[in-house]
């Protein structure tokens, strides 16, 4: 009788062997479920963080854009007072001026502002407003033929656009006017 008793015993044993074995397998199942829940979770993270600094980036970028455009304003004006002084003062206080400008214009292009070439170029809606239109033949049709505001750009966007005087073709009537194509 001991021997079937050990016989019991085994099988009791073996058969909790089986359910701790199975018990195992449920909790590694679920930890694997749990690890991979958790990788998702830190992506998702990841990719928010990633998201959240590339919005802060672009209001960082979206008010140095407003500044420096605030800066071209004063620029202009200065320009238009140093050009008067040209006129008016001594060549030394001009020269001084123009010295400011330097700085100004040094300062602008540190923060990565970078002046739009317009003049003998084609006219280019993306970077130039058209404010007037020429009649000429000494120049191809869409050439800009005159800056009247500078333009500038900032990390390869328009800052602000360049103010153009256009050229436009001759055409000749048949009644012998000549009239700007449009």
């Amino acid at each position: 009788m001991a021997d079937d008793e050990k016989d019991i015993q085994v099988e009791d044993k073996d058969v909790e062997i089986e359910k701790l074995r199975g018990e195992l397998q449920a909790a590694e199942d679920e930890a694997e479920g749990y690890l991979i829940k958790l990788k998702y979770l830190m992506a998702d993270f990841d990719n928010y963080r990633k998201q959240a600094d590339r919005q802060v980036m672009a209001r960082v970028q979206a008010g140095k854009a407003e500044l420096l455009l605030k800066f071209l304003g004063i620029r202009d004006d200065y320009e238009r007072a140093l050009d008067t002084a040209k006129k008016s003062s001594t060549p030394e206080v001009a020269a001084g001026l123009e010295g400011i400008l330097k700085n100004i214009d040094s300062m602008l292009a540190g923060e990565g502002v970078r002046p739009i070439e317009a003049v003998g170029t084609p006219f280019d809606p993306s970077v130039h407003d058209a404010i007037a239109f020429l009649a000429r033949d000494d120049v191809p049709e869409n050439s800009v033929t005159a800056e009247i505001r500078r333009g500038y750009m900032l990390s390869g966007k328009v800052l602000r656009p360049s103010m153009v005087e256009v050229a436009r073709k001759i055409v000749k009537n048949s009644d012998g006017a000549n009239k700007a194509t449009a």
